[in-house]
């Protein structure tokens, strides 16, 4: 890692533009001129209204969408311009998702979800394995290693989808509602799970969230409304 990589946040938004159907009577406008950063090891809460933009957001930050106008930068490194395939390869070697829904492969095992990912980045089978039995201890789940799916909890399924998120050794973790499927008592649980993920492998996360109890216990938080960014 460059010294510019070193310095530079990990995620740097700005001037986010974004709508739909530009010049026409149903034009909406979804971002205005967004900007924010995340530190590296920070982890951000981003606390916003359904239909107020934060799943556009999360997708433009993670090079699943592309801004109208503005800048993303990531590790330093400039996102605009990229070919598809330099795109690919950041969102798979520095970015990791995890949604409210955990989407799993049902035909594998939880540690064949975790594997799969790595695979596809080039790790030999062997690492990948012992990587996925790791990051399964690391949240309490070392006993469902060979389970699919089907045969665990919804807070379990979800626990597995944060271990993949994880797979590749991402520097950015962006979350959309992750615990927002599950009912409060299974979602402190689960939550408390990611945080320890996060704190103890020493990731940058942006985590959307409805629950301002789960936001408070973040580092700070970022309000979305009408598609205008504010602090606290």
């Amino acid at each position: 890692m460059n010294d510019v990589e070193n310095s530079a946040p990990v995620l740097e938004l700005r001037d986010l533009c974004k709508g739909y159907n530009p010049g026409k009577p149903n034009e909406i406008t979804v971002l205005r001129n967004v900007s924010l950063s995340v530190q590296r090891g920070e982890v951000v809460a981003l606390v916003a209204p359904s239909g107020a933009g934060k799943s556009t957001l999360l997708h433009i930050a993670g090079l699943l969408d592309q801004p109208d106008t503005g800048t993303v930068r990531i590790g330093g490194e400039e996102m605009s311009g990229l070919s598809d395939r330099r795109r690919t390869a950041v969102r798979r070697d520095k970015v990791g998702f995890i949604y409210q829904f955990h989407h799993l492969l049902p035909e594998f095992t939880a540690a064949e979800n975790i594997v799969l990912p790595q695979l596809a980045a080039g790790t030999p089978r062997k690492e990948a394995q012992e990587r996925a039995e790791d990051l399964l201890a690391r949240v309490g789940l070392s006993a469902r290693t060979t389970h699919r799916p089907a045969a665990m909890s919804g807070g379990e399924q979800q626990r597995v989808a944060f271990c993949r998120a994880l797979a590749n050794g991402p520097a950015l973790l962006l979350a959309d509602e992750p615990t927002g499927n599950l009912d409060p008592t299974t979602s402190d649980t689960v939550f408390d799970a990611l945080m320890a993920l996060v704190r103890d492998t020493g990731l940058s996360a942006l985590i959307a969230t409805h629950n301002l109890a789960l936001a408070a216990r973040m580092d700070r938080t970022l309000r979305l409304d009408t598609g205008t960014l504010s602090e606290g």
